[in-house]
């Protein structure tokens, strides 16, 4: 699974460059933001994030971008860097921002105190590898277009196809939507953001326990 899983990364993902209002933080650093090699560190910390599979697992999980904080700085999605230096975190990793103490994230907190327990029977990635940011502001998010999203379904459909996943879940509608634009079926679990935590929690537990994870 790993080597094939880094392949459709090395093809699709790491070569994308970067534009004035998306940002490949596989390829790409800004010099006030990111150590640096902070690419190679970010990489490196998503193979660690593959090495945690022995298998391909039974629950896939999309969600629709990186955020400032969290996969943006590390590479893994909705994880922060904070999660990935912490030794007791089930995937090692390494901080990339020049920041004095690692980023965390709100909704990375709440996604691996909920799934932390399934790890590693479930595999999370991005609609939209890239980060969305208004132009000109590197820490901000915007939602992506759907032409955005769009261009980006071969490696969707990729994963998919080399994970063969028991059962899909699209977090949040814009990644139910993806998911239903590549005909995968998915379950629509809410987003755990703005106010979503328990919604989400509460979606996440009855599908592992429909799942027996």
């Amino acid at each position: 699974m790993l080597t094939d899983v880094w392949a459709l990364f090395e093809t699709h993902v790491f070569p994308a460059p970067s534009t004035d209002e998306a940002f490949n933080p596989y390829r790409d650093r800004r010099d006030d933001l990111d150590v640096p090699t902070a690419p190679e560190i970010r990489r490196e910390n998503l193979r660690a994030y593959l090495a945690a599979y022995d298998e391909p697992p039974p629950l896939f999980l999309l969600l629709e971008a990186p955020g400032p904080w969290g996969c943006r700085f590390s590479g893994v999605p909705i994880t922060s860097e904070a999660q990935l230096t912490d030794s007791a975190f089930p995937v090692d990793g390494r901080q990339t921002s020049r920041e004095a103490d690692p980023h965390t994230e709100y909704s990375a907190s709440i996604f691996w105190r909920v799934l932390r327990p399934y790890f590693p029977h479930f595999f999370v990635w991005n609609s939209l590898p890239l980060h969305p940011h208004d132009p000109g502001e590197p820490l901000t998010i915007r939602t992506p277009r759907r032409t955005e999203v769009r261009a980006w379904q071969p490696l969707l459909t990729g994963l998919l196809d080399t994970l063969s996943p028991d059962r899909i879940v699209g977090i949040g509608r814009k990644a139910e939507r993806a998911l239903t634009e590549v005909n995968a079926d998915p379950t629509y679990v809410r987003h755990p953001s703005q106010g979503g935590a328990k919604k989400f929690e509460a979606g996440i537990d009855e599908i592992v326990e429909v799942m027996g994870l």
